[in-house]
């Protein structure tokens, strides 16, 4: 898995283990207070009792509308109290519990009407009945991460069923037509937004979505914002709202632009549609609005309809006589123990989609036995991704790459990813081999001035250093294209895992990877610069993974003092992305070419090639990008 934006990567939407089956005349109690997300240790199904935890006289419950219990605040007003008399209709139901809805709200747009029943087992209630419950106010948090925002539950619920059939209330408009989004996540200082006095659904979408927490909720004629996922999550922009739009369709991420719009449909009550982005969904959503690792959802109650805009996957421009063509390309964990589906795909993207590059860098290949333990060596994983280019029509590629040491790369565990170079050698480009590199000797810059050399080819850029720790170290391997110098560094910077999510408790949200990846680029950085110290106008390319945006700080240091020119940034701003992150298009992928192959005269030609990020059915994560090079001034 590659580098994952704001938060780690997210289990399947559900609403935690079951107990025991419960009836009419029991219930689910807490044993502990402790919410460990662990159904079958945190409650036991009993009668039900008057005593407290500590055995002592028994607060009674409070009478209590859903607005009380949901209060103007993203943490219940009365959570840990037993509430009675709570009244309202069955909007929707889960395998564990539903959705409630007071159908005589109050004048407060700032508290919500909805809130989900925890049942623990299957509910015996239906759609449109009516209730009164009685139970415990609970705030559930996801996953029992405590940068989740947590919801409002009733929980150890007693039920009385007042009217078979009632009214549901009428679904609330999201989106263009009815309540939007503010722009802002949150407006207020930095803060923990669960304990802040600040509550502004006017100015704050997190707040904006609590005040809507557990009610039914409707969008319209929504496009797809990202593929569906394997979890069968999409995220959609209700109306189809949103911007800077990309060409083909999405919507693009910046520190400025949250994209707080963006809704994710989860199949939690119904399926929901394989589709790509700018896929259309026509006519209307409906479901409750639910909170779930770091994003806020809407559980469409049927399928929605799809009209799909069969949306192209991308061919680059082929490679001219004369030009050098370089990409990068992270193929998600490649094993020998994939089927071989994945070698020929990725196999028909590197032939027919990069026109089969003169080098290329790639991420993620895995050992020769993936996850299994015991192995580091990979020549079984490129000797299968090879042959099945040249099955497709490829040219005979040649690789070059270190092993790391076993577990010390991070990644999946025992997976041991690591970074190399395809290469085919029938246009003018070849290796320069230069014995002594393993995955702990540091590759130096040698030579003299004017013809700069690397002491090993291929070489580890300080791999003792701490900032590779469980990270990728940089492959620098020295090239020649028809006799000329040409040195490549192929990355796997830190993922973004551990970083807090963006619609998440705390805000703004820490990217507390960032220290590592600023303490890689400043490395890498100081490699090139030991070259080009050698040679001002030496021929470089610095190109992979690097697990952050063309506009961070990761991407200042590595160009600071003009040495190296991050190619996304050359990009019009609405083309600037290689993955789909929960709807937000951006950049984590990137090549970047030193000054002297970026001087006044000097040609190349960047383009990033969309043909996974966008689709439910890509073959990895990542789109590649290519540049052609035409070394008019390469000495």
């Amino acid at each position: 898995m590659s580098g994952t934006t704001w938060a780690s990567v997210r289990p399947p939407t559900i609403r935690r283990a079951p107990t025991a089956t419960l009836s009419n005349t029991s219930s689910a109690s807490r044993t502990d207070g402790v919410d460990t997300d662990n159904n079958a240790a945190d409650f036991t199904v009993g009668d039900p009792s008057p005593d407290n935890a500590s055995g002592g006289p028994v607060e009674p419950p409070v009478s209590a509308k859903i607005h009380d219990i949901q209060g103007a605040a993203h943490t219940s007003p009365l959570v840990g109290k037993k509430v009675q008399d709570v009244t309202g209709v069955v909007t929707a139901v889960s395998t564990n519990g539903f959705w409630m809805q007071d159908p005589q709200p109050d004048t407060n747009p700032a508290t919500s009407e909805g809130v989900f029943v925890f049942t623990s087992g299957k509910p015996t209630v239906t759609a449109g009945n009516a209730l009164t419950v009685a139970g415990k106010v609970t705030e559930y948090r996801p996953g029992g991460d405590p940068n989740n925002l947590t919801t409002t539950e009733i929980s150890a619920p007693k039920i009385e069923v007042t009217a078979a059939s009632a009214p549901i209330p009428a679904a609330t408009l999201v989106g263009p037509g009815g309540l939007t989004a503010p722009k802002a996540v949150r407006t207020d200082a930095p803060s923990d937004v669960e304990s802040s006095a600040t509550f502004d659904p006017k100015h704050n979408a997190l707040d904006f979505y609590e005040s809507l927490e557990g009610m039914l909720v409707k969008i319209q004629n929504s496009t797809a914002a990202g593929p569906t996922n394997s979890y069968g999550e999409l995220p959609v922009l209700p109306g189809g709202a949103g911007k800077p739009k990309t060409p083909r369709g999405g919507v693009i991420y910046s520190y400025d632009n949250a994209n707080t719009e963006i809704l994710t449909l989860t199949d939690t009550l119904a399926a929901t549609p394989k589709v790509n982005v700018g896929d259309k969904l026509p006519g209307d959503i409906v479901g409750p609005l639910d909170y779930n690792f770091g994003n806020y959802d809407l559980l469409p109650m049927t399928t929605p309809a799809v009209k799909a805009v069969n949306l192209p996957r991308e061919t680059t421009a082929p490679t001219l006589p004369g030009e050098l063509s370089a990409g990068t390309f992270n193929v998600e964990n490649l094993a020998p123990t994939d089927p071989q589906s994945k070698f020929d795909r990725l196999a028909a993207v590197v032939v027919g989609n990069l026109r089969s590059p003169d080098l290329l860098a790639i991420e993620e290949i895995q050992d020769n036995n993936g996850t299994g333990k015991g192995v580091v060596a990979a020549d079984q994983t490129w000797a299968k991704l090879i042959a099945a280019i040249k099955t497709a029509g490829g040219p005979a590629y040649s690789y070059r790459q270190i092993d790391p040491i076993n577990g010390k790369d991070g990644g999946q565990p025992d997976g041991n990813i690591r970074q190399g170079f395809l290469f085919r050698t029938d246009r003018g480009l070849s290796f320069v081999d230069r014995p002594g590199g393993d995955s702990t000797t540091a590759v130096a810059v040698t030579g003299s001035p004017g013809h700069p050399a690397l002491s090993v080819s291929p070489g580890r850029i300080a791999p003792s250093d701490a900032a590779w720790t469980a990270s990728r170290k940089p492959l620098a391997g020295e090239f020649r294209y028809y006799g000329r110098p040409l040195f490549a560094i192929a990355n796997h910077f830190d993922a973004k895992l551990g970083d807090q999510p963006l619609m998440g408790r705390y805000q703004p949200p820490a990217r507390s990877s960032e220290v590592q990846r600023h303490a890689q680029a400043t490395l890498v950085k100081g490699f090139v610069d030991a070259i080009q110290a050698k040679d001002r106008n030496a021929a470089v390319i610095v190109l992979g993974d690097l697990n952050d945006f063309q506009f961070s700080q990761t991407a200042d240091i590595l160009t600071a003092g003009g040495g190296l020119v991050d190619l996304p940034r050359t990009l019009p701003a609405n083309e600037r992305y290689s993955y789909n992150y929960q709807g937000n298009t951006e950049v984590l992928d990137h090549i970047l070419l030193s000054r002297g192959l970026t001087l006044p005269g000097a040609f190349y030609d960047y383009d990033i090639v969309h043909v996974n990020s966008e689709y439910t059915d890509q073959v990895s994560d990542h789109d590649p990008q290519v540049v052609r090079i035409l070394p008019v001034l390469w000495h």
